[in-house]
């Protein structure tokens, strides 16, 4: 089933200040009690809420500020700056990606108001059910995005989180930030209600029980709660299999969904059906303007240090996925642009170059999940056990188990794995900020793709590895505390 992409029914009553994303009072607002009357009108707000959950933005931050990508041969000078390792207060993509998402969370909180007012007729309560529950798990997503980019320390339950905003504030109310603690007991309570609700949907772009523990085993994987993430990756792992080659290749053409567990459905004719480079169209546009070929423009390349862990061995269909059959590749590489490493994860589909759904969970970061488990409880065997089944399966026959002598040693190959399985897909920043440090391990830029930039390393605990608040909104909101560093 297609998703009804309609923002009419939620821009009747929802406008936001561009100065304060919190504030959503305005004059002249219709009310949502008025514009949702009956459960139909609220099977279509939740479709508006699914249009605004986006990833690509991420997706950008974790491809250009870490080790995936590289600046092209095309480049015009986009992401630069973010390639230089600039990130301020008053940076773009921070305050795009903290306004996005409240706008979001304030918008889903006034459709849940006003669900409360809803009459619910004969046969209705089990749509009106699915549809709060649908709510609550997406509010519980936009605030683990939110955390996970703004919060200094997952580990840390005392840490300053986000804004935990489960209420409508009053206009021009000014509103301090969470500890992780209670950001993360919202988020729970928002996971065990909407589990409650939901009906069992088989559509792996629609919110699910399944969704919801996927997203439990990420979170816990995050706070270092290993016990339960890796119970809740293992319940996951016996419903999705880990693709083979023929299947993972064909997942990033959106003909198979082995591995799936979530993902943002793209269509020809929605909202992000169009170039985005800056995030919010085409995933593939954040690298290309026209195609994922040597002749679409690629303004952003595959790092040729990603490259040459993928060429390690022949024959693993990740570097036959990720790399354009239009690349070139010199041996030599004593230049930059004697390479052209063109990505081609996000082809495109429906006749569309560069547009493709957006995986959001999948069976291999459940496995990985497992593996870092395994690894926390020092069983190195099991955790190179967990890496040799994903290798298995990537290189199409039974590869050598790896050998890990320490935990550093097991934390680094995991790091090593992901990077590797999860590029382009918004992790690898995130993984070196909350394993680097235990793995020893930073950002691993070849230098003759960054030395021009004199950008070739950044310390695994340097403060940018988390956001900051963005100055426009803690002019309007003294009560926020800003990240250290900045």
């Amino acid at each position: 089933m297609k998703k009804l992409l309609s923002i009419l029914t939620l821009s009747l009553f929802v406008f936001t200040s561009c100065n304060d994303v919190i504030d959503i009072e305005q004059p002249g607002t219709l009310l949502a009690e008025n514009a949702f009357k009956t459960v139909e009108d609220l099977q279509l707000g939740v479709l508006g809420i699914y249009n605004r959950i986006d990833n690509t933005r991420q997706i950008r931050i974790n491809s250009v500020f870490s080790d995936e990508t590289a600046i092209g041969n095309d480049s015009g000078g986009q992401n630069s700056a973010e390639y230089s390792f600039v990130l301020n207060s008053t940076t773009g993509l921070p305050a795009t990606i903290w306004n996005r998402n409240y706008i979001t969370i304030n918008q889903i909180n006034k459709i849940l108001a006003a669900a409360e007012n809803i009459p619910i007729g004969a046969g209705e309560q089990g749509d009106y059910n699915n549809a709060i529950g649908e709510l609550r798990a997406l509010r519980a997503y936009t605030h683990f995005m939110l955390n996970t980019y703004f919060s200094t320390d997952y580990t840390d339950d005392s840490a300053l989180g986000v804004i935990a905003l489960s209420t409508i504030p009053g206009l021009n109310e000014d509103l301090p930030r969470n500890t992780n603690a209670e950001v993360y007991a919202m988020i729970d309570a928002d996971l065990t209600a909407a589990d409650g609700l939901l009906s069992n949907q088989s559509s792996r772009t629609f919110i699910s029980r399944d969704f919801i523990t996927a997203l439990r085993a990420r979170m816990a994987a995050y706070r270092g709660q290993y016990a339960a993430a890796d119970g809740y990756a293992a319940t996951l792992l016996g419903s999705y299999s880990i693709a083979n080659q023929t299947q993972f290749f064909n997942m990033w053409s959106d003909t198979d969904d082995t591995e799936i567990i979530f993902e943002l459905e793209r269509n020809v004719g929605d909202s992000y059906d169009g170039q985005g480079t800056g995030g919010g169209g085409w995933a593939g546009s954040l690298y290309a303007f026209v195609n994922s070929t040597a002749s679409g423009s690629p303004f952003m390349e595959m790092s040729r240090s990603l490259y040459n862990k993928l060429d390690e061995v022949a024959g693993d269909i990740r570097l036959t996925r990720y790399i354009d059959p239009s690349s070139t590749i010199d041996p030599a590489y004593d230049d930059r642009f004697d390479d052209y490493l063109v990505i081609r994860k996000y082809p495109g589909h429906q006749s569309q170059p560069l547009m493709n759904d957006i995986k959001i969970f999948r069976s291999s970061e459940m496995l990985f999940i497992r593996a870092e488990a395994a690894a926390n409880a020092s069983d190195l065997t099991g955790a190179a056990a967990y890496i040799k089944q994903l290798r298995d399966a990537r290189f199409g026959a039974a590869q050598p188990a790896p050998v890990y002598a320490s935990q550093q040693e097991a934390w680094a190959g995991i790091l090593a794995e992901r990077r590797l399985e999860l590029a382009f897909e918004g992790h690898r920043w995130v993984d070196l900020k909350r394993l680097g440090v235990t793995a020893n391990v930073t950002i691993d830029r070849d230098p003759v793709n960054c030395t021009i930039f004199n950008a070739c390393s950044l310390s695994a605990t340097d403060h940018r590895y988390t956001m900051p608040i963005p100055q426009s909104q803690i002019d309007v909101d003294p009560e926020l505390v800003q990240n250290p560093g900045y």
